[in-house]
């Protein structure tokens, strides 16, 4: 290898992907990371992101913005001349990954799936972009905060929990999620993690006779507000609703991973609490 590439590795999309030693114009396609590459001092690296990045805000707003995740705009992507750029199996299409690989673009694609592996994650993308020392401090804090918090919910009785993604129809998540995960370790028993499909369908129903001691409701992906209290009639005589244990949560910290798993090892397990 020359010495401005890195030996190929293999990410989450099963790719061999030739990195460089050390990016100078770094473009993520997901909020998350873009989150992450600063808190890793890489402000000056960072050459674009989507229109989703909004953390952290007093920075982000300076970066070229490439459009939507899903949908970005190619053309612009190559008119910042990236050498690498960043991106996730669920967040961001495989053709648009392809699109960028066709055309000699490193694209590093993640999907962690726990806490844990959204830790792994700093780790490893500060050792990607030569910020590894920082990583490496940062991904040991929040090592040690997940042991704390994984010690006190395994001595406190568990709350049956209901976290809707979406509404009309009603969505959430299964096992084999990042959210679940989030959910467990912060002492939570997600009601629905025994569904076969990661983001199964729901009616408020099948909620009720789940009978949830807690319901989060998160303003992202979809923005739960107030007025959608009145959506919860059906759970009237569930335990959360009679205990009036119905909270309106951050989306990020339920599933942004990356150093944002700080804040929500934080304030999740106070909810959850019995």
């Amino acid at each position: 290898m020359s010495e401005t590439t890195r030996a190929p590795r293999r990410d989450a999309s099963g790719a061999l992907v030739v990195l460089p030693a050390s990016p100078t114009r770094i473009v993520s396609l997901v909020p998350s990371l873009t989150e992450l590459c600063f808190d890793l001092g890489l402000e000056d690296r960072m050459a674009g992101a989507t229109i989703f990045c909004t953390e952290p805000r007093d920075r982000v707003s300076r970066l070229p913005r490439v459009g939507r995740e899903k949908d970005p705009d190619l053309g612009r992507i190559r008119s910042l001349a990236p050498d690498l750029v960043l991106a996730n199996v669920e967040e961001n299409r495989r053709e648009v990954v392809e699109a960028l690989r066709a055309e000699g673009v490193a694209v590093w694609v993640v999907y962690p799936r726990s806490v844990a592996e959204g830790i792994v994650l700093v780790r490893e993308l500060g050792e990607m972009t030569g910020a590894g020392s920082t990583g490496a401090a940062l991904a040991a804090r929040l090592e040690a905060r997940l042991a704390q918090v994984v010690a006190r919910t395994a001595a406190r009785p568990r709350a049956r929990v209901f976290c809707p993604i979406w509404r009309n129809p009603y969505m959430t998540v299964a096992r084999d999620t990042y959210v679940h995960d989030m959910l467990s370790v912060c002492g939570g028993d997600n009601v629905f993690g025994h569904r076969s499909t990661r983001y199964p369908t729901v009616t408020l129903e099948e909620v009720a006779a789940a009978r949830p001691e807690v319901v989060l409701l998160p303003d992202e992906p979809y923005r739960f507000r107030p007025v959608h209290l009145a959506d919860l009639e059906p759970l009237a005589e569930t335990p959360a609703l009679r205990a009036g244990r119905v909270h309106f949560v951050d989306g990020k910290l339920l599933s942004w991973y990356g150093t944002r798993i700080g804040a929500a090892l934080e304030r999740l397990p106070v909810l959850l609490a019995s």
